[in-house]
């Protein structure tokens, strides 16, 4: 893999387990040359509740992108479900160490290193440090302090969190599929990266990621996530909607869903008669359009209402000036942008990869992880901060390694 300059992001979902492989070409450009794709067993609501299943599925999300990339994958980059961390924000504090008073890299490690120093329950572990903004000598605002000249440094961290059981089991199912991990990326992150402009960031946006079994939103603000919220809806509740409603299989279920169903009455075709057979599947029966909007309308704009409540919690009722952007399979539904910008009475987008192949929010949670660590951890590899950032991932995966060890031996 290292030969090649290649990344690989794995998103394990609640209903699909998606890998990606990214070349890097001339330390900028990246394209998309390998990717997987198997059904999520084992997974409910972003949890494992079944590791030898879980397995299974990432094996053959794993075995589908060798094939297509015609190597063997090396170390994973893998997403994180925001409903298993925590963000804490902490401040690190340390004097300039040059006699000339240079900043310089080994600063900023240093002052990270004394950001992470923070009191966590026992079943928690940090996972990464993402700092906010630098402070020079009581100057604010700076994002890249290296080369400046000041005494003390100090920087305004996002300390991401996570539950050592979910961990654990993550880590545990991907070890027990013979994968390495290079590092873990938090889901919301990893869709910002890609998901959204520089501007919105700055501005202020919400990004709705609207999954198989979760809806995660993430609010961006100054060019860095401020906050993140779960909800234990999604796409998976429409499809259990429609083969309970129309007492058929969850399989049938999901491919009418997907090629028949709207959430506008407008967009309903008067003519089309929809041929489903029950869950025998010895009897055939045709169901009118109007119907099928029935079950999914109803429960798309409960998803939305919920995500507007949680958006009111975060403090706003009126949404952000860059208004909201949506991603995730169910944002493939017909007319979910004009039903959301009715309900949230501001613009409203849907998110779209840029990437060769992968023109699809479905795949925004993979191409985001291999963008984020590309950007962050490999482009600049030459560089000591991120050998050092590097360093750091490798350091938190080899202790997570050890309690897992010790938890399974």
């Amino acid at each position: 893999m290292t030969r090649r300059d290649l990344v690989a992001g794995m998103d394990i979902g609640t209903s699909h387990v998606r890998i990606l492989v990214g070349e890097i070409i001339n330390n900028e450009a990246m394209n998309i040359i390998g990717v997987g794709t198997s059904l999520s067993e084992g997974i409910k609501k972003g949890v494992i509740i079944d590791l030898e299943r879980t397995v299974e599925s990432i094996n053959r999300a794993v075995e589908e992108a060798e094939r297509m990339v015609g190597a063997k994958i090396g170390p994973l980059n893998v997403g994180i479900v925001g409903s298993n961390v925590g963000l804490v924000n902490n401040k690190g504090i340390v004097a300039v160490a040059r006699d000339d008073k240079e900043i310089t890299e080994q600063d900023v490690e240093r002052v990270l290193q004394a950001a992470r120093v923070i009191a966590l329950p026992q079943d928690r572990e940090i996972i990464d440090v993402i700092p906010r903004e630098f402070i020079v000598d009581g100057y604010d605002g700076i994002r890249d302090p290296v080369g400046m000249l000041g005494v003390r440094l100090e920087v305004e961290a996002m300390i991401i969190t996570g539950a050592m059981t979910s961990l654990r089991n993550l880590l545990r199912s991907l070890n027990m599929a013979g994968l390495e991990v290079n590092a873990l990326v938090l889901n919301s992150l990893a869709n910002g990266e890609i998901c959204l402009s520089r501007d919105e960031k700055e501005m202020g946006v919400f990004l709705v990621d609207l999954g198989g079994g979760i809806t995660e939103i993430s609010f961006f603000e100054q060019g860095a996530l401020k906050d993140i919220a779960v909800l234990s809806v999604g796409g998976d509740h429409i499809t259990n909607d429609l083969a309970v409603g129309l007492r058929t299989t969850f399989e049938l279920a999901e491919r009418i869903k997907i090629e028949h169903g709207t959430v506008l009455e407008n967009m309903i075709s008067d003519n089309e008669d929809i041929e489903i057979e029950d869950i025998s599947g010895r009897e055939k029966r045709k169901i009118s359009s109007q119907e099928l909007f029935n079950y999914i309308e109803p429960r798309v704009l409960e998803m939305l209402q919920l995500c507007r409540e949680e958006m009111a919690r975060f403090g706003f009722t009126k949404a952000p000036p860059a208004g909201i952007v949506l991603t995730g399979g169910v944002s493939l539904s017909r007319g979910l942008a004009e039903l959301a910008e009715e309900t949230f009475d501001c613009p409203v987008r849907l998110a779209q990869p840029e990437y060769l192949g992968v023109k699809s929010p479905i795949y925004s949670t993979a191409v985001g992880i291999i963008s984020y660590v590309a950007r962050n951890h490999v482009i600049r590899q030459s560089t000591r901060r991120t050998e050092n950032k590097i360093g750091l991932f490798n350091h938190i995966w080899q202790r997570v390694k050890a309690f897992v060890l010790d938890i399974w031996q």
